[in-house]
Parts: C-alpha cells; structure tokens; sequence
C-alpha cells in the first residue's frame, strides 16, 4: 500500500501549468509545511516543521489552483512515486515526487482569515458540573 496523509499549511501560493497534447491537462505543485509533534529540548534551533512539495493533476490540479493559496490549512491524501533519471553523464539519479489524490480543507474560512477565536483548550474541553445527580441517570 503506499498511502501518505499530511496536514500543513501551504508555505506560498501554487504554482499551475497545463500539459498534454492540446495543453488541457493542469498540474499544480504547491508546498505544505507539516508541523512537528515534537521538539528536541536540547535544540532550540531545530526546525518545528516538515516541508513538502506536492503535485496535483487534472481537476484537482484546478481546485488548487482556484481555491487554495498561501496559509491555507489542508490535509492532503496521495502517494509516493519514483522520480528516478539518468542525467546526461550518464548517472542513475534517484528522486521521488508526493501527488495528491485527494484535498480538503483543515479549518474553515473564517478560521484563516482570523476572524474565529481559537477553539477551547484540552484544559477546558471536559469541565462538567460536579452538581449533577448520578441517582437520576438511567444506567449506572
């Protein structure tokens, strides 16, 4: 099975372009920074983030295109691919290239625009009043 899942933000605007016989075919690469989940403490200038470039083909390559840009929040479902040449000396180079299979957005618009408070914390997420009557509930 090759199967990868990211969740990232895109790093700049996608880059689009048209292929194939009669130029109907659209291909957009675009980057994602994917945080880590964790940091050494040690380092303090170690990188917090993963950088991918992916690939998006076809009518999922005009989604990129006309809805996706710069700090939007995406998870992307593809696969892995070789991307392996030989160069013009000769040499065997070994490559490989991310394409997205399927794109969904990872927070609303409201959310990247800034408009929406950021969401509870963990801390907050399971307050329940301590007053409730545990005799009332119908299981036990």
């Amino acid at each position: 099975m090759n199967k990868i899942i990211l969740i990232g933000r895109l790093t700049k605007d996608p880059e689009t372009r048209y292929a194939g016989a009669d130029n109907s075919t659209c291909i957009s690469n675009f980057d994602i920074a994917v945080d880590k989940r964790f940091k050494k403490k040690d380092d303090q200038n170690a990188p917090t983030a993963d950088f991918f470039r992916m690939t998006a083909i076809g009518k999922l390559g005009e989604f990129v295109q006309n809805y996706l840009k710069k700090g939007t929040k995406v998870v992307v479902e593809g696969r892995v691919e070789n991307n392996n040449y030989t160069n013009k000396d000769g040499q065997k180079v070994y490559g490989f290239q991310f394409i997205a299979e399927n794109i969904e957005f990872a927070e609303s618009k409201k959310a990247q625009d800034g408009n929406v408070q950021s969401a509870p914390s963990a801390d907050n997420f399971n307050n329940v009043n301590d007053s409730i009557d545990v005799s009332d509930l119908p299981f036990k």
